[in-house]
């Protein structure tokens, strides 16, 4: 029991004793993600490049939680709990693009003060968006080598990489609707990318002409192309930072930096639900 005769003990009928309880810093393990944060290099700008990246970390977590979840309910055509979460996905893809708005504070001299500290370390290493690329179909297995050092993770793409993607899942979903998908895009290989498919366009253009009708479906593809749509803004503001920041230079993984970067923006991961808008 708490002594409220001591200075301190209560202030306003808040807790202040948490020698016996468990605090805000505790359940968030504030201790832990506070100091997660070292240095290699005497700049003062290396602080915010390391917490950025963390940060983003942590949101792309959140949206591996609810990515996994919004495909298991399409699997159990289970939709509307799926619409919530596909919502979510999309606002957590905001906050990851509205991040790239403090790393364009650091200049590209204050970059070079802090590049030779940083190694080959590089975002193209990240086996949480390697994870968000794969269920959302951009898979490719040679990506897999990169992350060879850390066995669980491996293990954990590889099971991706030989899953069906959230896209895969909703083609399933159009032909347990009656709509007639072709056998050879129900069976895919599933380490290849989504490739676009007449049959699946032809699927979703039907609902997209009667919504009344296929109004869950319809609501599916709009949530999902709202995703695409936060995605593909999220790969420009990254392409856009770095060229503010580096240039034309060789990204620390060895990729093409930016030229690498662009190609990416030309990555379609749900091919239909855009062509079909041609021909409505």
């Amino acid at each position: 029991m708490t002594d409220t005769s001591k200075p301190g003990a209560h202030w306003h009928g808040a807790q202040m004793d948490f020698s016996q309880a468990m605090s805000y810093g505790d359940y968030l393990g504030l201790e832990q993600i506070l100091t997660a944060q070292h240095p290699r290099s005497p700049n003062h700008n290396e602080m915010l490049f390391i917490i950025q990246h963390q940060t983003s970390e942590l949101w792309m977590k959140l949206m591996l939680h609810e990515i996994h979840a919004v495909r298991d309910l399409v699997r159990a055509d289970q939709l509307e709990p799926a619409f919530k979460m596909l919502a979510r996905v999309a606002r957590i893809m905001d906050q990851l693009n509205h991040a790239w708005d403090v790393l364009a504070t650091m200049t590209p001299s204050e970059y070079t003060a802090i590049r030779p500290y940083l190694g080959a370390s590089s975002g193209f290493q990240s086996y949480q968006y390697r994870e968000i690329e794969f269920i959302l179909g951009n898979k490719n297995a040679q990506m897999l080598a990169v992350h060879a050092k850390l066995p669980e993770v491996h293990a954990r793409l590889e099971r991706e990489l030989h899953t069906p993607s959230l896209y895969d899942e909703a083609v399933q979903l159009l032909a347990r609707q009656g709509f007639a998908i072709d056998a050879a895009r129900l069976q895919p290989d599933l380490t290849r990318p989504t490739a676009a498919d007449e049959s699946v366009k032809a699927a979703w253009l039907a609902v997209y002409q009667d919504p009344d009708t296929h109004w869950a479906l319809y609501q599916l593809a709009e949530k999902l192309v709202d995703m695409e749509t936060a995605f593909r803004f999220w790969r420009f503001r990254h392409v856009t930072t770095v060229e503010r920041v580096i240039g034309f230079k060789t990204g620390t993984g060895g990729t093409a930096g930016v030229s690498y970067l662009r190609k990416m923006l030309d990555v379609v991961l749900f091919p239909e639900l855009f062509a079909l808008r041609t021909a409505l």
